[in-house]
């Protein structure tokens, strides 16, 4: 895998503009329960009790734990219905991160972040990475959870062409690439159990102590 993402590797086979293919509320999810559940065990584990977090190309449902506790959920997305059904959000930001990598926030404004199941559609995944560790506190965490499922016209030409073994290693390159985070750490509970399951991975840093951004 290079060192440098050539532009093409970001193509996707729909590239309109994605508020027209967001435009119609999703109110289904697009994980099983197992999976769901795994992924709240791993914002349980890794997630501050009691922060502001910030819940990136949010949707209608966030996957949190319900002990968090968090005194601020932001999701920031593109389908304003599906995130005013979101009982996780405590407030909503329409915002194409495709479009603009810049993040509509102040430095130093959350505890943590996370995307879930959607790190397969951003086309500018270094500068928004780095937008994310600026808009963290220092060593709050940032945590990318992902499985097998996509929209295929709209995930990008990269994630298509590898195996689940290259995925997970290609969310590393862009958090080490970024240059912004650092104890970068993979959780894999790709493991189906009893019963079967979806797959999950989540790569994950933390805003270093020092700001070096």
């Amino acid at each position: 895998m290079p060192d440098d993402f050539p532009p093409e590797f970001f193509c996707r086979v729909d590239d309109c503009d994605d508020e027209l293919f967001y435009s119609a509320p999703r109110f289904v999810v697009h994980i099983d329960d197992g999976a769901i559940a795994k992924v709240s065990a791993i914002y349980a584990r890794l997630l501050p009790q009691g922060g502001a977090i910030l819940d990136l190309m949010s949707s209608w449902r966030s996957h949190l734990p319900l002990n968090l506790r968090a005194s601020r959920v932001v999701g920031l997305g593109m389908n304003r219905a599906e995130m005013a059904d979101n009982p996780a959000l405590t407030e909503t930001v329409i915002h194409n991160l495709n479009r603009e990598a810049r993040l509509p926030f102040a430095d130093r404004e959350f505890d943590g972040a996370v995307v879930t199941v959607s790190i397969q559609y951003m086309t500018q995944p270094i500068s928004t990475f780095r937008e994310v560790a600026r808009v963290l506190r220092p060593e709050a965490p940032f945590v990318v959870t992902f499985s097998n499922r996509m929209f295929p016209t709209k995930a990008v030409a990269i994630w298509q062409h590898l195996s689940e073994a290259d995925r997970v290693r290609l969310v590393g390159r862009y958090f080490m690439q970024s240059n912004a985070f650092e104890n970068i750490d993979l959780i894999d509970m790709s493991e189906p159990g009893d019963p079967p399951s979806d797959p999950i991975w989540a790569v994950l840093g933390y805003r270093p102590r020092e700001d070096a951004i």
